[in-house]
């Protein structure tokens, strides 16, 4: 069976779309982590969403924030964070309002990889939006936002989930 194929079989009525939809979503996120983890020898795809969720955060972030906002555990964030740290990528200090959390921030490092290195493969991203017109773009932004407010139905309903 093809990609293709595939397609053909779930496009029929509304339940197999959602499954569909479900399915591509991991299906995606699996080719594209594969694709950066691959190609980007500095960070891997989930280092990479967190140190950039950090660099775009106005204030420090503590680990319990950065699972919350990357959709994974505390315990998560903080080995993403021991590797980043380890790699000259981050540092951690304390939280001004919590002493007993951590907080990650970004290094100089971080900045120069964002600076100089990352851009190199920015325009490699470009690659996998080029082929949508804006309006095409705008549609799918609104849509995988508003995707976040089925998740947070599905925790409501669902509380074993989370």
């Amino acid at each position: 069976m093809d990609l293709n194929e595939l397609i053909t079989r779930f496009s029929h009525d509304s339940e197999s779309q959602k499954k569909a939809i479900f399915s591509t979503l991991f299906i995606a996120g699996n080719k594209l982590q594969t694709l950066f983890d691959n190609h980007i020898p500095q960070v891997t795809l989930k280092q990479f969403m967190l140190l950039s969720v950090v660099r775009q955060s106005r204030d420090p972030l503590t680990l319990t924030q950065l699972g919350d906002l990357l959709g994974c555990s505390r315990q998560n964030i903080k080995k993403l964070a021991e590797i980043l740290m380890k790699k000259g990528f981050i540092h951690m200090q304390k939280s001004s309002l919590d002493p007993r959390a951590m907080c990650i921030c970004p290094t100089e490092k971080a900045d120069d990889f964002f600076q100089n290195d990352f851009s190199e493969y920015q325009k490699e991203l470009d690659y996998l939006f080029e082929i949508y017109t804006e309006n095409e773009i705008e549609t799918l932004f609104a849509l995988l936002t508003r995707l976040y407010a089925g998740i947070e139905n599905l925790e409501k309903k669902v509380p074993d989930c989370t």
